[in-house]
């Protein structure tokens, strides 16, 4: 009688277990915009499921449908000079190198592969801001950089990040996270130029962490 009663218990147990599970995954994150449901997340993923396994990269993606940002959507489907889709994870950068610990994010080439690093403490924030971070990280497709490129790769993140807060306007919502305030920052300096790079250049020859970057990489020959 005692094992009989154990299985009846086990049962009783595992049922709401299970259900509550289904529930979740029908759970859309709410640093997605309210477009993003679950059904319409579930069209999108096959065009999206190369890239990685996270789905709010599928969304950040499709965000930059009909942006500035949608020559980098297509750089990380594949339309890139490595013509393999760029692989996207969360990733703590200190891993990789000590001196990128405290960095946002990070383009890199491993062989025939490129691939876009993320740090975790990202994970949270809106998908508009991914998106925006997304389209800059997108133009570094080789092993060759320089104060010209981040200058254009910051320049195109800043007015994709415009163009999200016209579209989502709920994407600038939380502008205590860390990832909202860099675009915000950016936004402002882009604005401040009259929407061209003026002071984002200025900012990009300031930083440290640019100091050893020639003046001009192939691709980016001008400033």
């Amino acid at each position: 009688m005692k094992k009989i009663l154990t299985a009846i218990l086990l049962i009783g147990i595992w049922l709401p277990q299970t259900f509550a599970t289904e529930d979740e995954d029908k759970i859309v994150p709410a640093n997605f915009p309210q477009k993003y449901t679950r059904e319409y997340i579930e069209q999108i993923t096959p065009q999206y499921k190369s890239v990685g396994k996270d789905e709010i990269f599928y969304v950040a993606l499709d965000m930059l449908k009909n942006t500035t940002g949608d020559f980098s959507r297509k750089a990380i489907l594949g339309n890139n000079l490595t013509e393999r889709p760029v692989r996207i994870e969360f990733k703590d950068l200190g891993t990789i190198n000590k001196d990128y610990e405290s960095f946002d994010a990070l383009g890199w080439k491993k062989g025939k592969r490129l691939y876009i690093f993320i740090n975790p403490r990202h994970k949270d924030a809106p998908a508009g801001a991914l998106a925006a971070l997304l389209a800059h990280e997108a133009l570094h497709q080789d092993e060759y950089n320089s104060i010209a490129e981040e200058t254009y790769a910051w320049t195109m993140e800043a007015s994709v990040w415009c163009e999200i807060l016209n579209e989502f306007p709920e994407s600038g919502e939380n502008s205590l996270h860390p990832l909202v305030d860099r675009e915000n920052t950016l936004k402002k300096l882009f604005e401040k130029g009259n929407y061209t790079n003026k002071y984002i250049k200025k900012t990009v020859l300031q930083n440290k962490g640019y100091a050893n970057l020639p003046s001009t990489s192939p691709g980016f020959e001008d400033l």
